[in-house]
């Protein structure tokens, strides 16, 4: 199933709250500039406030910067509390920042960064502002994807989250991704046993022109740049298109990965199913339980009934 859609498609969002994680740069600022453009009141969460700054006095809406350093739990943690001290309400949270790396380090908490920023800041921040989501609006998290978590497999996932054992770009990278479609589904499900108003969608950009390409360092990573970007890569506006979709738009669905095609110049809306090793409900629970573990953050809690699961893909 494919749908056509664009930005002009995207509904009124006057009165509604967005958080955007990554807002600074690439397709979080294109979805900002987006959301800001249809009258939402988007919370830009950055790293950089400085950047962040400059960016938004190039925009027009209602807009907010706040700090965030999705690689550091405690920065996590004061994010959320600062929301929260200030009466703020949340309609829609896109988990959209990420990063890749040539070389391996670890957050504050002794994680790996790329895993720590890409799925335990996600993971974590979403649990904490879920209090916040006001039901009969329409609430919404987004998880930001790729499919990279289906072409490239990762042996034995979630097992070192320090990656002391072995590390490379690639799967430090494909691991988060994975991360990222099965926490996507996961919380769907579980906020649906649990009675939740909040809906969980996945989307991916597809091959985007985004300033993560810069940070392109390794051989194999620039050669395979140079010969993909012209036959696949979109534009970020185009690469955006699936998540402002999942966002805003009342045709989006759950147990699905939206995104484009692979062909380039189909810039419709894909409803893909989630397929191996992310359909994997053992490893979905498992990823759950060490998230847990890993951020101290619990929240929807016990094992998925069968007939969720069921109801959900």
């Amino acid at each position: 199933m494919a749908i056509t859609w664009n930005f002009d498609d995207m509904p009124d969002q006057t009165g509604r709250t967005v958080v955007v994680t990554g807002a600074s740069s690439g397709l979080g600022l294109v979805l900002t500039r987006e959301l800001a453009r249809r009258g939402a009141s988007v919370v830009m969460a950055v790293r950089d406030v400085a950047k962040a700054d400059r960016v938004r006095a190039g925009l027009a809406g209602d807009l907010e910067v706040r700090e965030i350093d999705l690689g550091d739990l405690t920065s996590v943690r004061r994010f959320a509390d600062r929301l929260r001290a200030d009466g703020r309400t949340v309609d829609v949270l896109v988990n959209n920042a990420g990063i890749g790396a040539q070389q391996r380090s670890l957050t504050p908490q002794g994680y790996e960064r790329v895993f720590a920023t890409n799925h335990l800041g996600a993971f974590a921040l979403t649990g904490l502002l879920l209090d916040l989501f006001r039901p009969g609006r329409d609430p919404r998290v987004v998880a930001v994807a790729s499919n990279f978590y289906k072409r490239f497999r990762v042996p034995h996932p979630f097992r070192d989250l320090t990656a002391a054992g072995s590390w490379s770009a690639n799967r430090a990278y494909t691991e988060s991704k994975l991360a990222n479609v099965l926490f996507g589904a996961e919380l769907d499900r579980r906020l649906r046993q649990a009675g939740s108003p909040v809906r969980s969608f996945v989307a991916h950009p597809g091959m985007a022109t985004t300033p993560m390409h810069d940070t392109a360092r390794g051989f194999v990573q620039r050669a395979f740049l140079a010969v993909a970007t012209v036959p696949l890569a979109r534009t970020a506006e185009q690469g955006t298109l699936p998540l402002a979709f999942a966002a805003t738009s009342p045709d989006a669905r759950t147990g699905v990965v939206l995104g484009p095609h692979a062909r380039k110049t189909d810039l419709r809306v894909h409803f893909d199913p989630v397929v191996a090793p992310a359909d994997d409900p053992a490893l979905a629970e498992r990823l759950w339980r060490v998230s847990e573990d890993a951020t101290g953050v619990r929240y929807l809690s016990g094992p998925v009934r069968a007939g969720d699961r069921d109801t959900a893909l």
